[in-house]
């Protein structure tokens, strides 16, 4: 099949095309909330790094972290076509993930970040405990 456009138009093309967010993923979360009756969350807080639910009173953002984009150990895999790109895209996203957590760490706050698999019904008793876990307070260190 001939390609309608160059490298360059391509490109310019598909930046213009803003993503939508994980709403599935993040719809799958607001269902385990809601099943287990855990309260508190907040949804689009202008915070740092743009967590998917923030817990304001707990100062505990959490990340739903899809599989394919942010790099998951069990599920992540490279695409064949333009494989320097997809390397360079996925160790950025991986820098930047770091990134966030490491600054809302520094600025007080707690972070949980969920891999898109542990959303699976199979993983949810497994999931929910980790919620609560981290719904506690954190032991002093000195």
């Amino acid at each position: 099949m001939s390609q309608l456009f160059s490298g360059l138009t391509r490109s310019e093309l598909m930046s213009r095309i803003r993503s939508r967010g994980n709403k599935n993923t993040e719809l799958a979360m607001v269902q385990v909330f809601r099943a287990h009756t855990i309260t508190g969350w907040r949804r689009h807080q202008p915070v740092f790094g743009k967590p998917d639910f923030v817990f304001p009173k707990l100062k505990l953002a959490v990340f739903v972290d899809g599989c394919f984009w942010h790099g998951c150990p069990k599920h992540t895999t490279m695409p064949r076509n333009n494989a320097a790109f997809w390397r360079k895209k996925f160790t950025a996203n991986t820098k930047r993930d770091r990134l966030v957590t490491r600054t809302l760490r520094k600025n007080g706050w707690r972070v949980l970040r969920i891999w898109e698999h542990e959303l699976a019904r199979k993983n949810e008793a497994r999931l929910v405990a980790r919620l609560r876990r981290a719904f506690s307070p954190s032991p002093v260190r000195g």
